[in-house]
């Protein structure tokens, strides 16, 4: 019998990427909203990814059975 193979969530992939030590990185909220109006230092800070919360981890695993790829 063959191997059950598990879907990846596709909206999950777009949103998040898993690092090469297996952190679940997201891009930070409120990047598209009225940048103008931002300081300099905040838009700067948009640019990097941060790493998802603790308490999401298990969740996003089972979204991204295969690492997101």
């Amino acid at each position: 019998m063959p191997k059950l193979k598990l879907k990846t969530h596709s909206g999950a992939k777009r949103r998040f990427s898993v690092s090469g030590r297996g952190k679940i990185l997201r891009r930070k909220s409120h990047v598209n909203n009225a940048r103008r109006k931002k300081r300099q230092a905040v838009k700067g800070q948009f640019d990097a990814t941060q790493p998802v919360h603790r308490s999401f981890r298990q969740r996003l695993r089972r979204l991204l059975p295969y690492g997101g790829v």
